[in-house]
């Protein structure tokens, strides 16, 4: 087990879940980003937001998959459960 690629594949499913959620936001909201962000925050919706950014997740780690490079779409996979552990706390508390 390569814990360097790993740690690649974790890092690039953190960036892919933050750019899938501006992503989101720049194109179906008609406000900036920051006030988006404050009225999820203030309608509980911070999850979902997330949820929804984490789409690109699957790209990565199929994407991975196909070049043969599965201990990256591990880190990847685990990037993904953080992120649904998250979204488990936004939604109990």
């Amino acid at each position: 087990m390569n814990k360097k690629e790993i740690i690649i594949g974790f890092i690039v499913g953190l960036i892919a879940n933050t750019l899938g959620t501006l992503l989101y936001i720049l194109l179906f909201s008609e406000f900036g980003i920051k006030e988006t962000y404050e009225a999820a925050v203030q309608q509980g919706h911070v999850g979902s937001l997330l949820a929804l950014g984490a789409i690109l997740n699957l790209a990565a780690f199929f994407g991975f998959l196909k070049i043969k490079r599965d201990q990256r779409a591990r880190g990847v996979l685990m990037a993904t459960l953080v992120t649904a552990l998250l979204i488990l706390y936004y939604k109990l508390f």
